[in-house]
């Protein structure tokens, strides 16, 4: 490890930061994140997981490790097949336009493609033999098709009433065949898994061999009753239910299964998730709209696509990475402004550093010193403090600032080496923000796709702007200085700053607009 220190997280088993290590040295990081149901289009609640646990590996890349990550898709599901229905098409086609929608919305956020994708459908062979090893070692049961896991001692939890079962907590492992439903031959009858088996099963074929894997993680609202239930399934399956994270036996399936920090624990120490799963249970916090719990029924449920039709997702990726990923995050469109401002301003930074460079000639490209920049080690240090990201966008502050002071102020203009300056501080914010995913096509390339889109949101084009900035130099001339000003105030409440520089030349930037509601 650098002088930055090792990697602590928050390890929601245990609910305290842990310093992390692979249960196997000389291996991969293995770590397991629940995917999407893909039956709609991923909305900015989706964003924010996928973001966080791409950051993560990125974050593990950079201390030097290697990282098998897997993220599954749930491809069979009831909701899948009321919309196939509702759709009049096949599920496999409902499943495969959504799969590739959200392909197409993770490499817009820049999050690296996991080593594998598994699908349920895929491990139908899989979850039976698993679900064969449960009923085996006496934890599941079959009623009329369907197959139970026995969870009795969690009776009168909020689970699905079914007479047919012999406790109220009881969840399906195999659901029997509805009429016109998709399924498959089981030992029980045709039907299909239940959600809470896939992932367990899954897990087991893409780790073969591992006792436990190292990172667990998914959405908050993963605790309970899922990553819980995948714990108990697991046990369950190798005969070895009653065993705990330290060897110790509990007696019973399900006193071992508890992650804590779901809301419905009230003891402020949980039992420890058993180390037969996974090591480290990792978990992003809830999403809100505006102060309000997103819901369609509120109006105010945006998928990803919705926010990218005028929003650069560099922006998009720059806001969710502004709040502390355990933390709840509030959505709202003044956030999101100020991150495309901040996205902006940074990538205007460094594209002004690059032309500099270029115009002074061969002089200005001696390499960086060899000592890493002051502000490296503090973003490497609050990346590895369990993923700090508004801290390491925090810490790029300062070196904005002083490039900013190199290119455009005589003191700055006329420092001693200026030219490296220049070159360290540049390597070292592009270096910061490739591992925080936010470097990806170059600066420039950015800042005109981002300029682009403020141009389409506010209606306007590169002449219409190139006119206004010609009639208030008309209005400046004449010493109309009120209409000046309107001819200003009405492009910055559309999102598009001027900027007046030394020489009487006037450019514009993309800005936060002042109507809170433009972007919905």
């Amino acid at each position: 490890m650098s002088a930055a220190g090792p990697l602590q997280l928050f390890n929601t088993a245990s609910r305290r930061k842990e310093r992390f290590a692979p249960l196997d040295p000389a291996g991969p990081v293995n770590m397991y994140v629940c995917g999407v149901t893909v039956y709609d289009l991923s909305h900015i609640g989706h964003a924010r997981v996928y973001v966080a646990f791409d950051t993560l590996v990125r974050v593990l890349t950079e201390a030097g490790h290697d990282v098998r990550y897997v993220r599954n898709f749930t491809d069979i599901d009831d909701k899948i097949i009321r919309r196939a229905n509702e759709s009049g098409i096949p599920w496999t086609e409902l499943t495969a336009k959504f799969i590739q929608a959200f392909h197409e919305d993770m490499a817009a956020l820049n999050c690296l493609p996991p080593t594998l994708e598994p699908k349920a459908s895929e491990h139908i062979a899989d979850i039976i033999s698993m679900i064969q090893s449960i009923i085996r070692n006496g934890h599941a049961y079959v009623v009329e098709g369907d197959v139970y896991f026995e969870e009795d001692n969690r009776a009168g939890e909020r689970v699905d009433v079914d007479p047919r079962k012999r406790g109220a907590a009881d969840f399906a492992l195999w659901k029997a065949a509805k009429p016109g439903e998709p399924c498959w031959d089981s030992p029980w009858g045709a039907g299909r898994p239940g959600w809470h088996i896939e992932c367990s099963a899954m897990i087991q074929r893409a780790f073969p061999g591992k006792g436990a894997i190292d990172l667990h993680g998914g959405g908050r609202d993963l605790v309970f009753p899922h990553h819980e239930n995948e714990v108990a399934q697991s046990l369950a399956a190798c005969d070895c239910c009653g065993e705990s994270a330290d060897g110790a036996h509990s007696g019973h399936a399900g006193d071992d299964q508890q992650l804590g920090g779901s809301d419905r624990h009230e003891q402020p120490e949980p039992a420890q998730a058993p180390a037969r799963l996974a090591r480290f249970w990792v978990h992003n916090g809830f999403v809100n709209v505006e102060s309000e719990k997103m819901s369609k029924s509120l109006g105010n449920f945006f998928t990803i696509r919705d926010v990218l039709t005028d929003v650069h997702p560099l922006a998009l990726r720059w806001m969710l990475l502004g709040t502390h990923y355990r933390a709840p995050l509030n959505f709202t469109s003044s956030a999101l402004d100020q991150a495309s401002d901040r996205l902006c301003y940074a990538f205007q930074t460094l594209v002004d550093v690059e032309r500099e460079l270029e115009a002074s000639g061969p002089g200005s490209q001696l390499p960086p010193t060899q000592t890493e920049p002051a502000f490296v080690q503090e973003v490497t240090a609050c990346l590895r403090d369990d993923l700090n990201t508004p801290g390491a966008l925090a810490a790029l502050s300062t070196p904005l600032r002083e490039l900013n002071e190199l290119l455009t102020t005589r003191r700055g203009r006329r420092a001693p080496n200026r030219a490296c300056a220049l070159r360290e501080r540049y390597a070292g914010v592009r270096q910061a923000l490739r591992t925080l995913g936010l470097d990806v096509g170059g600066p420039a390339a950015t800042l005109v796709a981002v300029r682009e889109l403020s141009l389409a949101r506010a209606g306007l084009t590169e002449t219409d702007v190139a006119r206004a900035i010609a009639r208030r130099n008309e209005c400046r001339g004449r010493r109309d200085y009120a209409a000046a000003d309107a001819v200003r105030s009405d492009l910055a409440a559309r999102g598009i700053q001027l900027l007046d520089g030394p020489g009487g030349e006037t450019a514009w930037r993309p800005a936060p607009r002042h109507s809170a509601d433009d972007w919905q």
